[in-house]
């Protein structure tokens, strides 16, 4: 008896539908085709425990199951369920004519109860696109796969339940959630606050910019300077992610596992990998490619602390996404695109001992040292950083002031207001949201200065020395600087300030 069950496949942020044919005939063996990994192949032994245990029998008779089509390899356990209701289905143990109307997954324990998967978000808006009536999936993905409307979304705690809800021997409520009333009143989970930071104005003005137009930053100064402190508060600050952005967010996370708790992301992702990370695992790939920080960081902050302690590769690696917004990994056989709409923030000191331009304190390092380290990072990942930023250490007088600092509360609706002047202007662009997205021929419509800014820009172009690509960020920040004073022209102080945010530019900066 030939038996079909459906389960699914995801290759980047999207899922295939994966048709599992189970044929039992006369024979002794089992056999699983269509390119399976692995752990589907030891699914037999999973299988064979949990239907003994759950007073069922393994067919002793030659087993086939087959995963359609046969050219995608299917990799992890997940497929378990589907292939042992087939399996029972096939060897008539299971009566129900009703396993072709749900996409089934969930990896089995040995006694039959399931465990939760990665990767149900893509799976459920697959399942809803292709017309099936619901998704059987293990009760902890069951949040997750209930984001999806118009699919009857069944949690299931072991094989047992799954076996009597087909049977009609236990009813199963479809989970349903209000997606949008559930976003709605998610709580902003961002803790820390601009209110923490005693002075800083000038780097505060420098973040605000920056979350205004989704622009980069790097900051270098001196340890202790506040860098991190500042660079973890600006999540606390930016707009609050809108419901498309909320799914392709949640979208990303669910395929690489790292979606604690199952539902919506609602807060927008901070990303702080360590200096030793790989580039396989900033950017993203492997044996089955899988989303990297820089993805996981989309629509959010990806903060690299120390950014000269990072390895070259892993730095170069970073230019093209910082530019496409996208990251494509390709393999012989695979090419798949992982979104990588990030605002890369970056710290580092000044020289190896910290203290070089320090006010006080005397640097030790050896004549061409400073130089030498700052060429670590190199001229064309700089010239897609946005603002340079020289932090300087907060004095006693600054940490000991009674006077309150702005709250992130206060500075949020700046910079909400300065957005929605820019969601205005790109309103027919559905690629373009921000000023940094803005490709280079649509910064010379939209970015237009006067006689006398352009003078001022061809001099500081000519003493700082900056190329095409510098020229470009300078006009996009100070369009977000006259965005935030609410002005339609670029004027000269607007431009004046964004030019200063190029210190890093400046020859011979390091001595």
């Amino acid at each position: 008896m030939l038996t079909k069950t459906f389960g699914s496949a995801v290759q980047g942020v999207n899922a295939y539908t994966i048709t599992i044919e189970v044929v039992v005939t006369a024979g002794t063996l089992f056999y699983v085709v269509g390119l399976p990994d692995n752990a589907i192949k030891e699914s037999q032994q999973r299988i064979e425990a949990a239907l003994k245990l759950r007073g069922y029998r393994m067919p002793r008779t030659k087993v086939v199951v087959n995963m359609a089509p046969a050219d995608i390899r299917k990799e992890g356990a997940a497929y378990d369920l589907p292939i042992a209701l087939g399996i029972l289905h096939a060897s008539q143990q299971l009566n129900t004519e009703r396993l072709s109307e749900y996409v089934i997954m969930g990896e089995m324990s040995l006694d039959g109860n399931l465990r939760p998967i990665r990767g149900v978000l893509p799976i459920a808006i697959q399942a809803r696109k292709e017309g099936f009536k619901g998704i059987i999936l293990p009760k902890e993905n069951a949040e997750e796969a209930a984001i999806v409307n118009n699919l009857d979304v069944i949690p299931v705690g072991s094989m047992q339940e799954a076996i009597d809800f087909f049977e009609g021997r236990q009813e199963i409520t479809p989970l349903k959630v209000d997606t949008r009333d559930l976003f709605q009143h998610s709580v902003n989970k961002y803790t820390a606050d601009f209110a923490d930071v005693q002075g800083q104005e000038n780097i505060k003005r420098a973040l605000e910019i920056a979350a205004a137009g989704g622009h980069n930053v790097i900051m270098i100064g001196p340890p202790g300077a506040g860098k991190t402190m500042l660079a973890k508060r600006l999540p606390s600050i930016l707009p609050p992610l809108s419901m498309q952005e909320a799914l392709e967010t949640t979208k990303i996370h669910s395929v690489a596992g790292k979606l604690a708790g199952g539902g919506l992301l609602s807060s927008r992702p901070f990303r702080a990998p360590h200096h030793t990370i790989s580039d396989v695992a900033l950017v993203g790939g492997g044996g089955n490619p899988q989303p990297g920080e820089i993805s996981l960081s989309h629509n959010g902050v990806l903060f690299l602390d120390e950014l000269p302690e990072f390895k070259r590769t892993v730095l170069e690696v970073m230019r093209q996404p910082l530019e496409e917004r996208r990251v494509t990994i390709s393999r012989a056989k695979v090419s798949i695109e992982f979104p990588a709409n990030f605002m890369l923030i970056a710290s580092m000191n000044p020289c190896p001992c910290g203290y070089y331009n320090h006010p006080e304190k005397e640097c030790v390092c050896g004549p061409g040292v400073v130089q030498k380290y700052l060429n670590k990072v190199s001229g064309p990942l700089l010239d897609r950083i946005d603002l340079h930023v020289e932090v300087t250490p907060v004095t006693f007088d600054q940490m000991t002031a009674t006077r309150k600092a702005e709250t992130s509360a206060d500075i949020q609706p700046r910079v909400d207001q300065a957005r929605q002047v820019q969601e205005t202007r790109f309103k027919e662009f559905a690629d373009i949201h921000s000023n940094a997205m803005m490709p280079p021929q649509m910064v010379k419509d939209i970015c237009q200065i006067s006689e006398e800014g352009r003078t001022l820009l061809k001099t500081a172009m000519e003493r700082l020395g900056l190329s095409a690509r510098a020229y470009d960020r300078i006009l996009k920040v100070a369009r977000t600087i006259a965005d935030l004073a609410g002005t339609e022209e670029i004027q000269i102080q607007h431009l004046a300030e964004a030019i200063q945010y190029r210190s890093l530019d400046r020859e011979g900066w390091a001595g």
